[in-house]
């Protein structure tokens, strides 16, 4: 692959592609209305430093603005000729690998035989309803892009992914409420 950079570097790329430029800050926005829902968001320090990773190898380009016809300046990011070369090569040649379970509720389920079940029941319905917090999120979002999401359009990609968070959330909550029904109908509640 030849740059050797992490999943962040060429997430933070990816959102460079839509063809504007971005200070730090404002990739960090995109980053969390976006990367949140279906990987980790950075956080602002390590945006800036993948920023400059990204820079000193080229990868991005750097501009100086003004804020407003003020005295002071933002830097600001868009992507290299050869930043776009680097991220199709990555998403060409390396292995999207196999996503990991990484879940604090499935965790905390596990281990509900330590608390009584009503605590058990009551952290999944909790989770139930951060589940529909984060779809009515996601449902704004998609709906944001509604009319540059056709085929060859900028958005089409970014609005499948959503597409695809949208049912998760719903799968995720079928499953959930399920669970919830099993442990109460089980006499665990």
């Amino acid at each position: 692959m030849g740059q050797d950079l992490p999943v962040t570097s060429y997430a933070l790329l990816g959102l460079l592609t839509f063809g504007d430029e971005l200070t730090g800050y404002e990739l960090k926005q995109r980053a969390d209305a976006t990367l949140r829902f279906y990987w980790v968001s950075p956080a602002m320090s390590q945006v800036y430093s993948e920023l400059a990773r990204l820079a000193d190898r080229g990868l991005v380009l750097t501009r100086a603005r003004r804020s407003n016809g003020d005295e002071t300046t933002a830097t600001t990011y868009r992507i290299s000729a050869a930043g776009r070369r680097a991220l199709e090569t990555w998403m060409r040649e390396s292995e999207p690998g196999f996503s990991v379970l990484k879940h604090p509720v499935a965790l905390r389920l596990l281990l509900g035989h330590v608390v009584d079940p009503e605590t058990t029941i009551a952290m999944l319905e909790a989770h139930v309803e951060a589940l529909d917090a984060e779809r009515a999120a996601l449902a704004r979002v998609r709906e944001g892009l509604r009319g540059r999401d056709e085929p060859g359009q900028p958005f089409r990609h970014p609005s499948l992914v959503a597409d695809w968070g949208l049912d998760y959330f719903d799968n995720e909550r079928r499953i959930v409420t399920h669970l919830i029904s099993r442990l109460r109908e089980e006499g665990d509640a």
